[in-house]
């Protein structure tokens, strides 16, 4: 699609294809069948709910990691989640009680203070688990490896007892972050040598999300033949999770912006366009990372028209830091700047920071009509506030 192509949406706006969806949705779906597990759909990666119909037809579900995921998904996937949470409140704890198949407690002491309450619930059969730590991780940037020295999150092996505590019948793991399969062969090899004795007590294991099962050179074949290979080996496992939120909605849609201005500075030609990199689009601060624009490629020596792109909040450092885009020919105020790839990790990490106007939503149908699902206006501002 050309720049053009986008001329007809409303500016900012988050736009997402549903036919790159399903096609997303089908390869995973591949991989639950040809390996026998159950992939589901992290919220904290992907939440655009409207779409959770067409999710729920192919996933098996939803992980959450709040009361409000996990509320989400019961009222609009029509089906109770897979909850952790790094701490559970008791004013909270009855809501994850009523909203949750699957129940991930982050630490021993957590188990202990829930279990009681856990077991009583007359409603339903509650599955629970224990979220372990293997130290090892092929996560590069530290704000997004959770298993660092000093981590929070998850349990030691050396602080585990030799025996999965009762009530529980499972464990989960989380240390990959958009890696391959080859960066989970290494990882369960860790994670097995810890925790091989507890695995073979287990009725489901979770292998939690990171897994950019729906990238162009992703391995499938290997990632089968890892998973039916941890099947073999523990005959007694009943489900094996696997919960991406990226892969999910990865290369499912954009964000449309617009040139507003034109600033010069010492040689520096910054366009500042009507979204904000630290309100619509965090993580490529955090990071951090250069986003590809439609229409733009990295400079180079025979480039001749080279922008910064430059966010409409007042934080100075509201700008592509990565690196400067080229383009065909010099920006105009009015032109439109469509960054690819925005839709997953992205939507889910908005703020209101300065007050600056959110991008609308919108899905473009698999018959290529558009639909403007929600234009956020000042109330919405407002009500974040109190």
């Amino acid at each position: 699609m050309s720049e053009e192509y986008f001329e007809q949406f409303p500016s900012p706006c988050y736009i997402m294809f549903e036919e790159a969806l399903e096609a997303n949705l089908q390869l995973l779906d591949l991989v639950q069948r040809e390996a026998d597990v159950s992939i589901i759909c992290a919220l904290k990666g992907f939440s655009f709910w409207h779409s959770f119909p067409l999710i729920k037809h192919y996933l098996q579900g939803a992980a959450a990691s709040s009361v409000n995921e996990a509320r989400l998904i019961v009222e609009e996937m029509g089906c109770e989640a897979h909850t952790y949470s790094p701490v559970y409140t008791d004013e909270e704890f009855e809501h994850y009680l009523v909203y949750s198949k699957f129940l991930t407690f982050n630490s021993l002491h957590q188990w202990s203070r829930f279990r009681d309450r856990v077991l009583a619930f007359p409603r339903k059969k509650i599955r629970c688990g224990l979220r372990v730590n293997p130290e090892f991780s092929a996560v590069k940037t530290a704000l997004y490896n959770p298993a660092l020295p000093g981590s929070r999150l998850g349990i030691l092996a050396e602080q585990m007892p030799k025996q999965l505590p009762e009530g529980i019948d499972g464990l989960h793991f989380h240390v990959l972050c958009e890696n391959d399969s080859y960066a989970l062969e290494k990882c369960l090899s860790v994670f097995e040598a810890k925790f091989s004795h507890l695995i073979k007590e287990c009725k489901w294991v979770n292998f939690g999300g990171g897994h950019l099962i729906t990238a162009e050179n992703y391995d499938i074949p290997h990632l089968i033949e890892l998973l039916k290979g941890f099947r073999k080996r523990y005959p007694n496992i009943e489900e094996l999770i696997l919960e991406p939120g990226g892969a999910v909605g990865w290369q499912t849609g954009v964000l449309v912006s617009t040139v507003e201005d034109v600033i010069e500075n010492q040689g520096v030609l910054t366009a500042l366009l009507n979204v904000s990199f630290a309100c619509h689009m965090p993580d490529c601060l955090e990071m951090p990372y250069k986003p590809a624009i439609i229409g733009a490629t990295d400079p180079d020596e025979n480039s001749k028209f080279i922008y910064r792109m430059g966010g409409n909040s007042c934080l100075a450092g509201d700008f592509m830091g990565m690196g400067d885009y080229a383009f065909p020919l010099p920006l105009e105020i009015g032109d439109r700047i469509v960054f690819d790839d925005m839709i997953h990790y992205t939507m889910v990490k908005t703020t209101f920071f300065n007050g600056v106007k959110h991008p609308a939503i919108g899905i473009v149908y698999k018959d290529g009509s558009f639909e403007l699902l929600r234009q956020p206006d000042y109330q919405a501002y407002k009500d974040k506030l109190g």
